[in-house]
């Protein structure tokens, strides 16, 4: 399995999915869900809220309305509160990768879940979804490519340093 980084917008990425850093209710506010929104259309926040409320740490899948993915993945991370934890950044990172395999998805773009309206720690959500990325690539999956998508420098240089150390240490 490929995995790679790249900065920009999640919305514009060429993915067979695109992970949406959600709320448990699936309504699509500011963020990652808001441009995901405006680029691909309401109908996708309309399917999604359809879908929900969904546990939090699982993981709902809607069209993608006008993006170039076929596929959004709505990753619960919080609840109403907007805060999350390791925890739910784990599950909705597995249980986003398990919606991919169901589908038998070969490509799934990711942000950083939990980082933005969610407040957390850059560095410590690359080394939790690295390694569940990790994990889940010798699970004989259907992906064949994985795209961290980072949409600013410093969220870019957090997810490197991880990525880099791990590979340091994988291959060391």
């Amino acid at each position: 399995m490929e995995i790679s980084l790249v900065r920009g917008d999640i919305a514009q990425q060429d993915a067979d999915a695109i992970v949406n850093a959600a709320n448990n209710h699936l309504w699509m506010g500011a963020g990652v869900a808001g441009a995901i929104k405006r680029a691909g259309g309401r109908e996708i926040e309309d399917e999604a809220v359809a879908k929900g409320p969904i546990p939090i740490g699982e993981a709902a899948v809607t069209g993608a309305g006008r993006l170039r993915a076929r596929y959004v993945i709505h990753a619960a991370v919080m609840g109403r509160d907007l805060r999350t934890d390791a925890d739910k950044i784990r599950q909705a990172t597995q249980n986003s990768l398990r919606r991919a395999d169901e589908l038998a998805l070969n490509s799934i773009a990711f942000p950083a879940l939990g980082t933005g309206v969610g407040g957390f720690s850059l560095e410590e959500c690359a080394r939790i979804m690295l390694d569940v990325v990790h994990e889940h690539s010798g699970s004989g999956t259907s992906l064949e490519r994985v795209v961290f998508v980072l949409y600013d420098e410093p969220a870019y240089r957090a997810f490197e340093r991880v990525w880099r150390s791990s590979q340091g240490a994988a291959t060391g």
